[in-house]
C-alpha cells in the first residue's frame, strides 16, 4: 500500500502545492468548477517548501494559485472541526481580493477569487457533500458579471458515500483519491480511478513521494493529531447517541407512568414497571394531578 495519506496536511501541501505538480492541482480545481469556468493553466503563488511550511505551522496552510486569466484560487484542507470555518475562509478570500490593490492600486484590475474548502468533518447539517456559494440576486436568483467577484466551494469528505462502482465524475474520483489513496497499490489502481490520467498520476506521485527526516516527523505528528481528532468526534457522536437513547427511554417511562397514575395504580407498582424513582413519580403527580 502507499505509505502516506494525502489528507495529512504536509502531504497534501507537498502533492498539490509543489510547482512540478501544478497540473495535478489544475485538474483537481477543474473537477470542481463549472464547464464554462475551466482553467487552461495556473501558477502556484506559494509553492511548497519545508522551511515555509514550518514557518506557516499554526497559521493557514492553504495553497494559493492564479489562473492565466487572472482569477485567484485559495485551496485548503481542514481536518480539525471548526464551528466558525465559514467565517474564516470568507475572511481569507476577501483578504486575497483586497490585497490585489496593493499591487495595482486600481479597482478595475481586481480579479475574481475562488475558495476551495476540503473539510474532513461534517460542517453543514444536510447530507450533500459538495456545494458552491456565490453572489446572487435575492429576488430572481440571477448572477451578474458585474459582481461576479468570489465563490466558495465546500467539499465535505466524510459525507461522500459512493462505492467505486458508483463513481461517475472527475470530482468523485478526486474525493475517492483523498479518502482512499493510501489504501491502494500504485500497480493496482482501481480502473474507476485510473481512467482519469490526472488522478492516476497523483496516486503514482504519492507512492514515490520522499519525506525527509523532518518532514516524516511532521507527518507522524499530524497523523496522530488527525487520529486523535477522529477519535474525539466518534466519542462525541457515541455519547450523543447514548444520551439521546437514555432521554428517549426516560420520556417513554414518564408517559407510561402518567397513564398508570391515571388508571389508579400505586406508586410502588408504577416504580416496579417503569423503573422511575419515587421523587420522579411525585413530580409527575405534581405536574399532572389526577382528577
Amino acid at each position: 500500500m502507499i505509505r502516506v495519506n494525502p489528507k495529512i496536511d504536509i502531504v497534501f501541501r507537498k502533492l498539490f502545492g509543489s510547482e512540478e505538480n501544478k497540473d495535478i492541482l489544475r485538474a483537481f480545481i477543474n473537477s470542481i468548477l463549472p464547464e464554462k469556468e475551466q482553467i487552461a493553466s495556473l501558477e502556484i503563488k506559494n509553492p511548497y517548501n519545508l522551511a515555509s511550511y514550518v514557518r506557516s505551522k499554526g497559521n493557514i496552510l492553504d495553497i494559493k494559485a492564479q489562473a492565466a486569466d487572472g482569477r485567484l484560487f485559495d485551496v485548503e484542507l481542514q481536518v480539525g472541526e471548526q464551528t466558525f470555518f465559514g467565517k474564516r475562509i470568507k475572511y481569507y478570500i476577501d483578504k486575497m481580493y483586497v490585497d490585489q490593490l496593493e499591487v495595482s492600486g486600481l479597482y478595475s484590475s481586481l480579479k475574481k477569487v475562488i475558495g476551495v474548502a476540503l473539510l474532513d468533518f461534517d460542517y453543514f447539517s444536510d447530507t450533500r457533500h459538495v456545494r458552491g456559494i456565490t453572489y446572487k440576486d435575492i429576488d430572481t436568483n440571477e448572477t451578474y458579471d458585474l459582481i461576479n467577484l468570489s465563490d466558495i466551494y465546500f467539499i465535505e469528505l466524510r459525507k461522500f458515500k459512493k462505492e467505486l462502482k458508483d463513481i461517475s465524475t472527475a470530482l468523485d474520483r478526486w474525493i475517492t483519491f483523498l479518502n482512499k489513496a493510501h489504501e491502494y497499490d500504485k500497480d493496482k489502481i482501481p480502473p474507476e480511478l485510473s481512467v482519469d490520467e490526472n488522478v492516476g498520476n497523483a496516486i503514482k506521485k504519492l507512492d514515490v513521494m520522499y519525506l525527509s527526516k523532518d518532514e516524516r516527523e511532521i507527518y507522524e505528528a499530524e497523523q496522530k493529531k488527525r487520529l486523535d481528532s477522529l477519535e474525539e468526534i466518534m466519542t462525541a457522536e457515541t455519547k450523543g447517541r447514548e444520551k439521546g437513547r437514555e432521554e428517549g427511554e426516560k420520556l417513554k417511562a414518564i408517559e407510561i407512568a402518567t397513564n398508570l397514575i391515571a388508571a389508579g395504580m400505586t406508586s410502588e407498582q408504577i416504580a416496579l414497571i417503569t423503573g422511575l424513582v419515587p421523587s420522579e413519580l411525585e413530580k409527575i403527580v405534581a405536574e399532572k394531578p389526577v382528577k
